[in-house]
């Protein structure tokens, strides 16, 4: 029997699975461990090649994998984070999908842990637009990246200073600012987490990802240990994929471990798709991702 039939036939129980648990309904949501949203990484390569746009992704994400949460990247509606009409024919098909906005993932806006200080003033100006434009969006976060050089305690304090900065603004919208583990220090679970308790704001918060712990020169921080030490803060999590074998586990990542680490931390909000593999199509990595979460959330249910 060849993978990809081997993967239909689990992928046709697991479904069944979900289908006698009432995962259709309201109340069987709710019961549910954790929920499942996509993040639009997952289709980078798609978007790149102008197959489709940001615009297209609420009902792609609804369509085509029956997800009704999404979370977005700046870099692919660069200039439209104030853009009134852009926004609102976005929200338009969003609620036409019956999808929700989560987060804005923000990148290229500056280091919001630089050592030269108004180098950090610009990146926190440059982040405040998207900060408009995720509450236009009725988003909860955005998720920024803590980098920088320098001493990894300073930048500590930078970055934490920076990360208030922006989260007093926030204040007035309700909207949280979390950090991923996205290379650099960042990627130092131990670092990140100290981080987070130099800025001691309800606001500020982390992503964990459970693949970004590449700390470059082929060390690598352990993944398990990483999103323990951050998920004390989370108030989104990151399902990280790359490669599925035949039954339809990732290679790389054990996940039932992870997911409990992460439902250990008492978290129950949405864990976000990202597939970011190279050896299934886009498209066929994000159901294989998001088939493993629906069976972990059959398993973990109880």
């Amino acid at each position: 029997m060849s993978a990809s039939r081997r993967q239909f036939l689990a992928t046709s129980a697991g479904l069944a699975g979900l289908a006698a648990f009432g995962c259709g309904t309201t109340s069987s949501r709710k019961s549910l461990p954790f929920r499942i949203s996509l993040a639009e990484w997952s289709l980078h390569r798609t978007l790149g090649s102008g197959a489709m746009t940001n615009l297209d992704f609420p009902r792609i994400a609804r369509a085509e994998f029956g997800i009704e949460a999404i979370e977005y990247v700046n870099s692919f509606f660069k200039d439209k984070a104030r853009d009134k009409q852009y926004l609102d024919e976005l929200s338009k098909r969003c609620d036409g999908e019956g999808v929700k906005s989560l987060l804005i993932m923000i990148d290229g806006e500056g280091e919001l842990a630089h050592a030269d200080e108004g180098e950090r003033k610009k990146a926190i100006a440059n982040h405040e637009r998207w900060l408009d434009c995720a509450a236009y969006l009725g988003c909860h976060s955005i998720r920024v990246n803590a980098g920088g050089g320098g001493d990894e305690a300073e930048k500590q304090k930078r970055a934490a200073d920076s990360l208030v900065a922006l989260a007093t603004k926030a204040d007035s919208t309700g909207l949280n600012v979390i950090v991923e583990n996205h290379g650099g220090s960042s990627s130092k679970g131990d670092w990140l987490a100290g981080v987070m308790k130099l800025a001691a704001h309800p606001r500020v918060g982390t992503l964990p990802d459970f693949g970004n712990f590449n700390l470059g020169n082929g060390q690598t921080y352990d993944r398990y240990k990483g999103v323990e030490e951050l998920m004390p803060f989370a108030k989104a999590v990151s399902a990280k994929s790359h490669e599925f074998d035949a039954r339809g586990n990732e290679v790389h990542t054990d996940y039932s471990r992870m997911m409990r680490i992460v439902l250990a931390a008492g978290y129950s909000g949405f864990v976000g798709i990202e597939y970011e593999g190279s050896v299934h199509e886009e498209y066929d990595g994000i159901r294989l991702t998001k088939q493993l979460l629906e069976r972990l959330q059959l398993e973990l249910a109880s």
